[in-house]
């Protein structure tokens, strides 16, 4: 069975949002890293300057264009699986490449302060010099590359359909017609599932980095350990999400509205026109609460379609910036934290890393919303473009006044003794 919405078969409007969802994360993640920089120097340099970190200002935008236009361009060309793999690879390329020939590259070099002078909140228990003593096969950087190389190029040559490849994967389903007797119906292409090609790309890299069966035992437990905190939770999550959206007349007595219909009703009525705005803080909320992007867009995805519907809206847009404060959201995921702090041996230090992270993801709502709100009604006086101009302006405001106490500060030392 296929579904249809407006007009287009569900993979062809799955497209229409993922480019609309590149688009968004383009122009809100083009400030990110100078952002992530100039919290870098603020927080953690030795002289705790945001201005050192504006230094680096071309070579930030240059690293950011890198990687969004070809983002937007994968996201338009080849669907929704491959921006973030490939948009991310060819950027990661590009800046290594510039980075290695000086290019807009600052002429003086940063580096934190002593390490006698870090703060406590910042010391791990993980010693660098034990992890720098472990024994590591020498390895070329194509061998090191292969992997990612795999994953993108199998996906492109299933993906693709002028490929045989996507209709043979594709035909091949586990399908539960009428579950329980009811009209629902599932199914599942196995063979089609990124996750498929990740499991053939994992077990082809055991022979091309001639990895020991230790080794491979090793990579199993950890990532069985990192896996299983997510799993627990979808396999909650995802029946939940199924009762959420599956509760309208045509699968209960009460002729009620599904949930998903009866919020939009109210977000309709309590927000009105101006719900684009604020449909970016409902995808980071469920990112927050449930710990996962996919999460929030399974639960929220039918709420703001049908929002979008009720005020008038575009719900291509409106289910767009859904998912990118969906992905905004993740830099606020208790999971995601805890298990970053647990990486760099920082457990019991999440609180402090939350209160950081929460600064760009607010950043990112607030760009994102404006930018959504312009995108469906236009440019005008309206919350939108007032939002847009008010935060333009703070930023403009933040780096004059960052630039100001930099040029009072002293300056940073080009070689510090760790």
């Amino acid at each position: 069975m296929t579904t249809v919405v407006l007009g287009l078969g569900f993979e062809q409007y799955l497209e229409v949002v993922a480019v609309r969802v590149a688009v968004l994360h383009a122009a809100a993640g083009t400030l990110v890293p100078l952002f992530m920089v100039c919290m870098l120097t603020g927080f953690f340099g030795r002289n705790r300057s945001f201005g050192e970190g504006l230094g680096v200002w071309k070579f930030a935008l240059f690293a950011a264009f890198a990687m969004t236009i070809p983002y937007v361009t994968v996201a338009a060309l080849l669907g929704p699986e491959f921006p973030s793999l490939l948009g991310g690879l060819i950027g990661l390329i590009i800046v290594v490449f510039a980075a290695q020939r000086g290019f807009l590259v600052p002429r003086e070099p940063w580096d934190f302060g002593p390490r006698s002078e870090w703060e406590e909140d910042w010391m791990g228990n993980v010693d660098p010099e034990e992890e720098l003593a472990i024994d590591r096969p020498n390895m070329g950087l194509l061998r090191a590359w292969t992997p990612y190389l795999l994953v993108a190029l199998i996906l492109v040559l299933t993906r693709v359909p002028q490929l045989p490849l996507q209709e043979f994967l594709s035909g091949i389903a586990i399908e539960w017609n009428n579950i329980f007797g009811t009209e629902i119906s599932e199914g599942l292409q196995p063979f089609y599932l990124p996750g498929f090609v990740f499991l053939v790309v994992i077990v082809s890299t055991y022979f091309i980095h001639r990895m020991t069966r230790q080794q491979i035992a090793a990579s199993w437990r950890i990532a069985g350990g990192q896996i299983l905190g997510a799993g627990i939770a979808l396999l909650f999550a995802l029946p939940l999400v199924r009762v959420f959206i599956n509760s309208g007349p045509e699968f209960n007595t009460t002729g009620l509205e599904s949930m998903p219909i009866t919020l939009a009703e109210g977000a309709a009525a309590l927000a009105g026109n101006e719900w684009p705005f604020f449909a970016p803080w409902i995808g980071a909320l469920g990112a927050f609460i449930a710990g996962s992007n996919t999460v929030s867009n399974l639960t929220f995805a039918l709420f703001q379609f049908a929002t979008a519907e009720r005020i008038g809206a575009i719900p291509e847009i409106v289910v767009a910036v859904q998912a990118v404060g969906g992905a905004a959201g993740n830099m606020i995921t208790v999971h995601n934290v805890v298990a970053a702090s647990a990486t760099v041996g920082l457990l019991g230090r999440e609180g402090a890393l939350l209160r950081k992270t929460i600064i760009p993801m607010t950043y990112y709502c607030l760009i994102s919303g404006s930018l959504a709100y312009i995108w469906v009604n236009g440019i005008g006086l309206n919350l939108g473009t007032i939002a847009f101009l008010l935060l333009a302006a703070v930023l403009v405001v933040a780096v004059l006044a960052i630039r100001r106490s930099a040029a009072r500060a002293p300056a940073p030392e080009s070689e510090t003794t760790r």
